[in-house]
């Protein structure tokens, strides 16, 4: 979900000694006066040195926007993982599910082992963000190249009401998710669906207007069966609530999902 930012206003001031100086000093008052212009000197050379090594020791820190999540694949840009949120996670081995494809096929997640498997959770019924998601999946198995094989693209149904293999495959002709080899929309009864949701930490309600929330989280599993990253998919929103992103985000995400994905080959 889109994170809340709060942003804070400061103001300062300085304020200036008066600059008009009597036409007459005492001695006395002459020399209390320089030693507090002396003083206010050494003030204000002091704080210049400090606003020096304060500058100096921030120049040499990296900018927020330039810092790099750890255990991020080199070849994916930091801006890139910035955009996909994508983080490494703790190593272990992926929830294993048995469910049917949008062919009637029943399919154990074993199937895929010695492969790549880029995993995520659709509405058969959704027009919001999994469009989207779509489109990156394509993107990405035309970025794969000569790799495509060694990569599977799977999405488990979150729709417990439309989960008939019809509703699956209407889904993936209507995305053209068909022009995919190893595209696999999994789906079931309802009790093996939740079954499957709770194994990968997914939430699924119902919003206001009746229309399904849930989580988007992409899951990146190893050829050996093991979750290796997740990336959070957040589109931007029109005034009317729609999600969409520019087309240049839609195929940036193709390009790091794909690159992730080869990475996780070698």
């Amino acid at each position: 979900m889109p994170g809340i930012q709060a942003k804070g206003d400061g103001a300062s001031g300085v304020v200036s000694p008066n600059d008009e100086a009597p036409a007459r000093t005492a001695p006395s008052a002459r020399l209390g006066w320089l030693l507090a212009l002396v003083a206010a000197a050494g003030i204000a050379i002091l704080a210049a040195v400090i606003v020096l090594v304060v500058a100096v020791g921030d120049h040499r820190q990296p900018a927020a926007a330039e810092l790099r999540p750890s255990g991020i694949p080199p070849s994916v840009p930091t801006s890139l993982a910035d955009l996909m949120g994508l983080s490494p996670v703790p190593v272990r081995s992926a929830p294993g599910f048995t469910l049917t494809d949008q062919h009637g096929q029943l399919l154990a997640m074993s199937a895929f082992s010695g492969k790549v498997v880029v995993l995520e959770f659709m509405d058969s019924r959704c027009t919001d963000i999994c469009p989207l998601v779509s489109r990156e999946f394509i993107d990405a198995y035309h970025d794969l190249g000569s790799a495509a094989g060694d990569v599977v693209f799977a999405a488990v149904n979150v729709n417990g009401q439309y989960n008939q293999v019809g509703d699956v495959l209407a889904y993936s002709r209507a995305n053209q998710l068909t022009a995919i080899p190893d595209w696999y929309f999994f789906t079931g009864p309802a009790s093996a669906l939740q079954a499957v949701w709770r194994a990968y930490d997914i939430a699924v309600a119902a919003s206001p207007r009746g229309a399904l929330v849930h989580t988007a989280d992409i899951f990146f599993i190893g050829p050996h069966g093991t979750e290796r990253y997740i990336a959070d998919p957040v589109p931007d929103r029109t005034a009317s609530g729609a999600a969409y992103l520019p087309s240049g985000q839609i195929s940036g995400w193709g390009r790091g999902i794909a690159q992730v994905a080869k990475t996780m080959l070698r």
